[in-house]
């Protein structure tokens, strides 16, 4: 089942179970989705693959983060417990993000079969990492790793 019906389903059972605390992040997660749609048509594209949906809800998750640590420095705690709820329900959607211990062997493994020796390869490594790992790993962690690997 595609990433998109998953999510409508579960909009669905929760507008069905009246959970005030799913559908709104839902109604969002859908209409973000049908934007990127509605702009996608305008470039030709036909439909949104699990891939662009996956992007969208990794932006919404940065975005939030972002929020996160505003309403922190302001003392806001009950907007900062409201992004954190809509973290968690975006995040069911999202594959599971590795380890860091397990991110930091793929890293080295990239540099190794790059041939990566200073800073200056550091965007070939990116490279490498998002054609393979693009959905699986937390590209705010990797480059720190990268740069601490390189270092």
């Amino acid at each position: 089942m595609s990433l998109k019906k998953q999510i409508d389903e579960k909009l669905n059972e929760a507008l069905k179970a009246k959970d005030k605390g799913v559908y709104p992040t839902l109604r969002l997660v859908v209409s973000a989705i049908k934007d990127a749609e509605i702009a996608g048509r305008s470039k030709g594209q036909k439909g949104m693959s699990d891939s662009d949906i996956t992007a969208i809800l990794k932006k919404m998750i940065k975005q939030r983060n972002e929020s996160c640590e505003v309403y922190k420095k302001a003392g806001r705690n009950e907007l900062l417990e409201n992004e954190k709820k809509e973290i968690e329900v975006i995040t069911a959607f999202l594959p599971k993000q590795l380890s860091e211990e397990e991110t930091k062997k793929i890293c080295q493994e990239v540099i190794k079969a790059v041939g990566a020796s200073s800073m200056k390869d550091m965007g070939k490594v990116m490279g490498a990492l998002k054609s393979k790992h693009a959905d699986s790993l937390d590209f705010s962690k990797v480059s720190l790793i990268i740069k601490e690997l390189l270092n």
